[in-house]
């Protein structure tokens, strides 16, 4: 090292000398430094901070004379010389990075979960002074079998909030510290949830994000979370986001909103369904910030606003990785999805993957980036690989090329930022009335968006409001849809589905509803025949007493949209349109109860097995292994065109759904003197609208077995299918129909490639009635008296304990009380 420094010695002047400060450790860079890119960093320094900069031109002049040996010591004496680095000392964590899971929100590990045994400590809170001679000390080292993660600072830069969990034993809670390592204490103490991912709002109150509404991914089995705010001392814990899956890495942006990545899907595939959002610290007006229909990346994450701008850095990320990949800048102003607003990524070649391939693509991104915090339009602090294996470092960034390593050390650094204040928001008022239970929506005019091209003004009457509830359970059995559907509940899409009703679209193409807060609900868009021209396929949440609007269907949200005064919208000029349910009270939508029955009536004289008609189409109501005849049927042949775990892309009005579906054209036409009524073409339209569900529910009576739903086990099923030589359908790329019925097992489709009568015959034939049997003893979830199975009815045990929680702390809040964990 002292052999380097004295090489450096160039006219005189020692580098170490020139900064007025300790010469730093000097680590060997990963690539070449770009000459040129340190020039115009430093004369950027001069120009912008003046004396506060001293010795610029002393850097330049050693620039001058410097051969490639030298460069990377006179860029980080330089560089770091910058006041927004070397001003204050910098806030990071030590830890391992986490290891490899199911997704990239799959950090928490939580006790009881299925990846609990990944849980990896240990993690310190530390702090480098450059000042001070690049000095690294502790603030708070919690042991050997405790991970520190998430630390934020207040806005006077005197404490830090962060995440903390003791042992593998113990849950992540929120605490807060002194920056001086005084004052540890604990504002979180909830058993069996996890509490990360704290951020300071204006008011002192606190946002983090947490598994207080215990859900799961419904394209997997793990534990996700939501955001919340609790007092600035703990109290009062209240749910702001309601979607089904993920909310994380929240951060406050210079307006006073919350700025945060969410993963959620609503009849589309999961991978490419996670963007960035905004909300008020109130949890009211949630609306799309970046990125929900750019197939990729698969993670838009860790998002900040750059000061003084409009841009947001923050990480490009996949699916099924760490939170880690590409650096990006985001001008918002530009699009909210699609290349176009992406302005720069490090490394560079990164943006040529943006909405290029698939969810995963930027896996293939190297070296990655994690925890980005901006200090200023042209600087940042990220962590950074290092070159060796996944150690990360504490890297400087700026947008003249430079990257220059701070700090590492194993196993890892991560979360930089800098220990200094920094301007506090004003705090947005909450217009919230938690005396509630409804809030209102209103439409300004279905016929603005970007994807309503075609569909003529007058041609929609009415909105459907569907709710799409959270997935409490999960099954170790599973159906091959898009994903891991763990237990099967439909062909390729992931949720059940409520109708909460219809409401009706004014002439001038405006609505204005009524709607039950805390519910993850989106909109259809009917015509005259209740058929759905144009859906949704996100959803969106009322808080109580919450007004919330849009301007149109998939409106531009960052171009001139007509706004006219509410004086002229018909629908404000009225009351709220209450929701009339759908054929009786609203309740989850099960296709044996609200479809089956009618094909049982109409259609079995020809449909059914060993009919003509099954030739081309089984409509018989039999229960199969996963879901029944009729209903795999309809998926299978393509009578129906349903959009499943579709796209990323917004599809465009009429695609899918009851107008394109070969079934609604051939029952309208009088199919062989079929002759339905109006309430049963009704039935069968909104279900092709709502994605052809076909389970009411996640429980299972099952777990284990195939699907999470079939009655015989794994190694039944394998039997049959070894002495029948067919393969049963458990994936939704069967190119057969159902093999078997567990309700006539006489009749199921496999015993006809067996001669009947013999052994073959006989064996399968008693598989399938055992089958039949254990359904009579315990019933599925498409069919009456059934029961989940213990594990799901403690689950959601848990999820009535939590509701009551979440209520109560709303309770004092409406009556000016306090309640702590």
């Amino acid at each position: 090292m002292k052999r380097i420094f004295v090489l450096l010695c160039i006219s005189g002047v020692a580098l170490g000398a020139a900064a007025g400060r300790k010469a730093a450790p000097i680590p060997l860079p990963a690539a070449a430094v770009d000459q040129a890119a340190v020039r115009a960093a430093i004369e950027d320094l001069i120009a912008t901070f003046g004396k506060a900069y001293p010795d610029g031109r002393k850097y330049l002049a050693l620039l001058e004379r410097a051969d490639d040996a030298q460069l990377a010591q006179i860029q980080r004496e330089a560089l770091t010389a910058n006041p927004l680095v070397a001003g204050q000392p910098i806030l990071f964590v030590v830890r391992k990075q986490y290891k490899a899971d199911h997704h990239n929100t799959a950090t928490l590990f939580q006790k009881g979960e299925i990846n609990e045994k990944k849980y990896d400590p240990p993690g310190v809170l530390k702090m480098l002074d450059i000042a001070g001679g690049w000095k690294v000390s502790t603030i708070l080292d919690p042991g050997p079998t405790a991970i520190v993660r998430d630390p934020e600072l207040d806005f006077d830069g005197q404490k830090i909030i962060f995440s903390m969990r003791k042992s593998a034993d113990d849950d992540y809670h929120i605490y807060e510290i002194g920056i001086d390592g005084s004052g540890l204490r604990q504002l979180t103490s909830a058993a069996g949830v996890s509490d990360i991912d704290p951020f300071y709002l204006p008011d002192g109150s606190i946002g983090f994000s947490a598994t207080r509404e215990p859900k799961f991914c419904m394209c997997n089995r793990h534990i996700m979370a939501n955001l919340f705010r609790m007092d600035a001392d703990g109290a009062n814990i209240v749910q702001i986001g309601k979607s089904t899956l993920f909310e994380g890495h929240g951060s406050l942006m210079p307006d006073g909103r919350i700025l945060y990545d969410r993963w959620e899907y609503v009849d589309r595939n999961f991978g490419d369904a996670q963007g960035l959002w905004t909300v008020n610290p109130d949890g009211s007006n949630h609306a799309i910030f970046w990125g929900n229909n750019t197939a990729s990346p698969g993670g838009v994450i860790d998002a900040r606003i750059i000061p003084g701008t409009q841009l947001s850095l923050c990480i490009f990320g996949s699916c099924h990785d760490r939170p880690w990949g590409a650096l990006a800048i985001i001008d918002r102003s530009k699009g909210v999805d699609g290349r176009e607003p992406v302005v720069r990524t490090w490394p560079a070649s990164a943006i040529d993957l943006v909405d290029v391939g698939n969810y995963d693509t930027f896996k293939r991104v190297r070296p990655c980036y994690e925890d980005p915090y901006p200090l200023g339009e042209k600087h940042f602090l990220v962590s950074r690989m290092v070159g060796e294996g996944e150690q990360m470092g504490l890297y400087l960034v700026d947008l003249f090329g430079n990257e220059v390593l701070l700090h590492t050390e194993g196993p890892g650094c991560f979360d930089p930022m800098p220990i200094a204040p920094r301007p506090r928001p004003s705090m947005k008022p909450s217009l919230l009335d938690f005396a509630k239970d409804t809030g209102v929506f209103y439409v300004q005019n279905v016929y603005i968006g970007t994807h309503m091209q075609g569909v003529e003004p007058g041609s929609v009457k009415y909105l459907r409001i569907v709710e799409s509830p959270e997935k409490r359970n999960w099954s170790q059995g599973r159906w091959g849809g898009q994903g891991t559907q763990a237990p099967g509940m439909n062909w390729t899409n992931f949720e059940n589905k409520r109708i909460l009703g219809t409401v009706p679209v004014e002439a001038d193409g405006s609505a204005y509803f009524e709607v039950p807060s805390d519910r993850f609900v989106f909109f259809q868009a009917l015509d005259e025949n209740g058929m759905m021209v144009q859906s949704m396929r996100s959803g969106t949440i009322l808080m109580p007493g919450e007004v919330q609007g849009c301007v149109g269907c998939h409106e531009n949200r960052v171009e001139d949209t007509p706004l006219v005064s509410a004086r002229n919208v018909m629908a404000l000029q009225r009351p709220p349109s209450k929701l009339n349910g759908w054929f009786g009270e609203p309740r989850l939508f099960s296709y044996m109860k609200e479809i089956q029955p009618i094909f049982d009536k109409h259609c079995l004289k020809c449909h059914d097995f060993g009919k003509k008609g099954a030739k081309e189409l089984v409509l018989a109501g039999d229960r199969a292994v996963s879901f029944n005849a009729s209903y795999i049927d309809l998926w299978r042949t393509g009578a129906i065109t349903c959009v499943g775990a579709g796209p990323a892309d917004i599809k465009p009005a009429y695609s899918w759904g009851s107008h394109p579906s070969k079934l609604v054209a051939v029952l309208r036409e009088g199919h062989h003197k079929v002759k339905l009524s109006q309430e049963e073409m009704t039935r069968i339209i909104t279900w092709l609208d709502i994605n052809a569900p076909y389970y009411p529910v996640y429980e299972c009576a099952y777990p284990d077995n195939p699907c999470g739903r079939s009655p015989i086990t794994t190694e039944q099923l394998k039997m049959i299918e070894q002495l029948t030589g067919v393969t049963v359908p458990v994936s939704h790329r069967t190119a057969v129909g159902a093999q078997i019925s567990f309700d006539r097992p006489e009749m199921s489709p496999c015993l006809a490639l067996l001669e009947k009568g013999s052994a073959e015959y006989h064996e399968v034939l008693a598989i399938i009635q055992a089958g039949q049997a254990q359904l009579q003893k315990v019933p599925r979830a498409d069919m009456e008296e059934f029961v989940p199975n213990p594990v799901d009815r403690g689950r959601n045990e848990k999820y009535g304990q939590r509701r009551h929680v979440e209520l109560k702390s709303r309770a004092a809040i409406r009556d000016g009380e306090k309640v702590y964990d």
